[in-house]
């Protein structure tokens, strides 16, 4: 009985289809990261205004930040689905300083905030909705950090694995914005408030750090 051949698939084609869907995979993750943080920028700076807490406040600016880092992101998965062995061009160089300068601005002006907080005796009206937004924040966050780090891992792309931990970073400023909602808003604890926008101002710094580093080409093994 004779047998009908049928050539199977070269390995290679195969090999660039799981990659190119992988890098699909990476895009639509940095878009769903930018969308999902001008959403929560938006409702974290209103409501933190509303309720002058200046945690919930420093958290939706940050998410603002993100944005910006966000759209270098997207550029960088753009750049290297077209050439995986490029470089950093001048737009991500770019993106990654005015993030940085983003940053350590906000930094600043949390400390600032913050003392100026303590020392007026300054306290949020309510921290409701820093709960609200933190609990939504830590799961979303925790999805995109490990769909990012399968992806880069799967990949061997070392761009795409520090865009993992630098979401990772946004788990622990959520943690932040939970613990200082949580403990003003069932105990009462004062100074709280401040506390968490220097938590925040501390994680900004660090970031602030990295994104300059990032510019000048320093990769680093445990970003943010």
């Amino acid at each position: 009985m004779s047998h009908l051949f049928i050539p199977s698939r070269p390995p290679l084609l195969l090999i660039m289809k799981s990659t190119d869907k992988l890098y699909g995979r990476a895009f639509w993750l940095a878009i769903i990261t930018v969308a999902y943080n001008l959403i929560e920028g938006a409702v974290s700076t209103i409501y933190g205004f509303e309720d002058e807490s200046l945690t919930l406040l420093g958290f939706g600016i940050d998410s603002f930040i993100e944005v910006i880092s966000g759209i270098g992101i997207i550029h960088m998965v753009r750049r290297i689905t077209a050439n995986p062995l490029s470089s950093k061009d001048r737009f991500e160089k770019t993106a990654l300083k005015i993030t940085g300068s983003s940053f350590y601005f906000l930094a600043v002006g949390l400390m600032a905030m913050a003392i100026k907080n303590i020392i007026a005796g300054q306290q949020p009206e309510s921290t409701f909705w820093g709960l609200v937004v933190s609990s939504l924040s830590i799961l979303t966050m925790f999805f995109l950090y490990r769909a990012k780090l399968s992806t880069g891992r799967a990949l061997d792309s070392q761009p795409i694995i520090a865009d993992a931990k630098c979401t990772r970073v946004c788990i622990y400023m959520s943690v932040i914005l939970l613990l200082s909602s949580v403990l003003h808003e069932a105990f009462g604890v004062i100074y709280i408030d401040s506390a968490g926008a220097i938590g925040l101002a501390y994680y900004s710094l660090k970031e602030g750090k990295e994104s300059f580093d990032k510019a000048k080409g320093k990769e680093c093994d445990d970003c943010c």
